[in-house]
């Protein structure tokens, strides 16, 4: 028999930056339909630059505990039915709060066709991106159900018992198969888990495989047979930190074996349930497809982010700000100075800026030169200081700048981010470039997490001919050194400001 490989015993659940083709007991492999691509849709956010990665940890304390409900049911059909009736909802057989509790702010797509040997009938539930703590989750439930017509002398229960035998088999099969695989590749299988008291038989299994730097993800199935109706679930789910790199395996997590098959030995009892209750009011029936395949969102998408929140003018320049300007003025020289704040939700945004566009940079010659502080304040719904949304809004700012870090989308280039130590709790830097727009410039950057605030410290400019504009082909960019160096120099100055109470 196979044996799990040792990392993964230390490891909580997990889905892939892209969905994998699975193995299949001859050496092929083809890619289920339930496995949703997604590195597509991970590009698109990648250029977007808002990080990529959906992935999820959990334990017994958000996934339940205890050893799932069963059910028994006879299950129906002695002869091959030969009415049509209503269409099977799989999506209603699913509790609202458990697949709340599993799939999150799930998308719940539903289909259904018919062809020569069956009638199917299947939902979805899937979240690829669950916002949670320092992490991204992803999670997916994927049903399908089967009637099965008779074939000649053969009823639909005993060709459907002739498909769930099939499948226990395979299941066998790949607990103990070797098949070949790549030198950057591992695989375990479980033993088959016959899940007593659910319909006329019912097993679960579990798989987990890695391939190179991407495919990484594992699973639990359950099938299970109710007369003539043959049940499959599968349960994905999976994490990686937000500040892992975009597009790799780092940090990726899988599901446990020990959740998947808890997980999905529950889900099992539900749908069985739900078949059992149709076949009784259907007796001896074939269900009836929807005129229409449908793959509609019957449960409320990602939530939509709300307008951005206008900045307002604050009528004097904060406190702590004031008590920088001599080191913002060396910096910047003769600056024009603004504050402004904004309430975003738990986030309570100050920002102060010192700003000289006309500095004299040399004979026929102008530099532009701007401090800018802005400082995110987190709360939570009582007012006290929230050190876990700062904690999160860090670690997602500081994932979305390692996935475009040393690279150029367009305009911008963005170089190394290096993290640092000794600043706040946490803190990186980045050097970035900016071709477009009116204003050509690039600028230093720290991002330093102290307590509940998260701190943003950019010092930017460039030099350029007197008559040139400031976005002519001739700007030159504010040196990297100069750039970083001059945030620092603004961010330890406010640091000690915020430590002295000044």
């Amino acid at each position: 028999m196979s044996h799990m490989p040792q990392d993964q015993a230390a490891m909580q659940p997990t889905l892939p930056p892209t969905n994998p083709p699975l193995p299949t007991p001859g050496g092929g492999s083809k890619r289920p339909a339930w496995m949703v691509p997604t590195l597509a849709a991970a590009l698109v956010v990648l250029v977007a630059a808002a990080g990529v990665g959906a992935f999820l940890l959990w334990g017994p304390e958000d996934s339940g505990g205890g050893d799932p409900p069963v059910a028994r049911t006879s299950g129906t059909g002695t002869a091959s039915p030969a009415a049509t009736g209503a269409s099977v909802d799989v999506c209603a057989m699913l509790p609202k709060d458990e697949a709340d509790r599993l799939v999150p702010g799930a998308t719940v797509a539903r289909q259904s066709r018919e062809n020569d040997y069956t009638i199917n009938f299947s939902c979805n539930w899937t979240n690829n991106r669950i916002s949670y703590g320092e992490y991204w989750r992803s999670r997916e439930i994927d049903v399908k159900i089967d009637q099965h017509k008779g074939e000649g002398t053969k009823t639909g229960r005993a060709m459907a018992q002739n498909s769930y035998e099939a499948d226990y088999r395979g299941g066998k099969y790949r607990e103990t198969a070797k098949p070949e695989l790549k030198p950057d590749e591992k695989e375990y299988i479980s033993p088959v888990k016959d899940i007593p008291n659910v319909g006329d038989g019912a097993f679960a299994q579990y798989t987990w495989r890695r391939a190179g730097k991407i495919l990484w993800y594992a699973y639990g199935t359950a099938y299970a047979r109710v007369g003539d109706m043959t049940i499959e679930v599968k349960y994905q789910a999976g994490q990686q930190r937000k500040d892992a790199r975009i597009l790799s395996n780092e940090t990726a997590q899988a599901v446990t074996e020990e959740n998947a098959i808890r997980e999905v030995s529950g889900l099992i009892v539900h749908f069985a349930k739900g078949v059992s209750e149709w076949q009784r009011q259907h007796p001896d029936m074939l269900a009836q497809a929807d005129p229409t395949p449908t793959a509609t969102a019957s449960a409320p998408p990602t939530p939509t982010a709300a307008p951005t929140p206008s900045p307002t003018v604050l009528a004097s320049f904060p406190a702590e700000c004031a008590a920088i300007t001599d080191t913002a003025l060396k910096l910047v020289p003769d600056a024009e100075t603004r504050a402004r704040g904004t309430q975003a939700g738990d986030d309570n945004q100050t920002e102060c800026r010192w700003l000289n566009k006309n500095l004299p940079g040399g004979e026929g010659t102008i530099k532009i030169r701007s401090a800018l502080i802005t400082v995110h304040r987190f709360t939570d719904r009582a007012g006290a200081e929230d050190v876990g949304a700062a904690k999160e809004f860090y670690a997602t700012d500081r994932g979305r700048a390692k996935g475009t870090a040393e690279s150029s989308i367009g305009p911008i280039t963005w170089g190394k981010l290096t993290d640092v130590k000794g600043l706040g709790d946490e803190a990186f830097k980045q050097y970035i470039q900016h071709r477009g727009g009116d204003v050509v410039a690039s600028s230093g950057s720290y991002v330093i997490r102290k307590g509940s605030m998260v701190i943003v410290v950019d010092y930017s400019g460039h030099q350029r001919p007197e008559k040139a504009e400031t976005n002519a082909p001739n700007v030159k960019m504010m040196p990297e050194k100069e750039g970083l160096e001059g945030a620092l120099t603004l961010a330890k100055a406010y640091l000690n400001t915020l430590s002295s109470g000044g």
